[in-house]
């Protein structure tokens, strides 16, 4: 199970920490990532972690956007910064063995947090 949180309305320019807590299994071998949808477009990967901690983002995110995970709470985070209109989306927690940069590469998925920025 993957329950995410911190999603909010915050105006331009502001920041926001998302966080999934992640249960059900051996969390800390497993890929994690954030991907967002906007109404009317398909889901798009925002960043990933990996079991190691390599990380990887979205052309859109870098230098904004932070992913980290904590393997001893069973979570991850996103630290978003430089808020933007057009990152107003529902932001969506993933799990995998292996790290993708789209959708179909996990099966494992939260239910989302709305993120608005206005």
């Amino acid at each position: 199970q993957l329950v995410e949180s911190g999603g909010g309305l915050v105006q331009p320019g502001g920041s926001l920490r998302l966080s999934c807590v992640v249960s059900g299994f051996t969390y800390s071998g497993y890929c994690m990532g954030w991907f967002r949808q906007a109404p009317g477009e398909s889901r798009k990967g925002v960043a990933t972690i990996d079991s190691n901690g390599a990380t990887d983002y979205a052309d859109s995110v870098k230098g904004r956007f932070t992913i980290s995970r904590d393997n001893a709470k069973n979570t991850v985070y996103l630290q978003m910064n430089s808020l933007k209109p057009e990152d107003t989306a529902m932001y969506y927690c993933a799990a995998d063995s292996f790290c993708s940069a789209v959708p179909a590469g996990f099966r494992y998925w939260g239910q989302g947090t709305q993120v608005t920025v206005s």
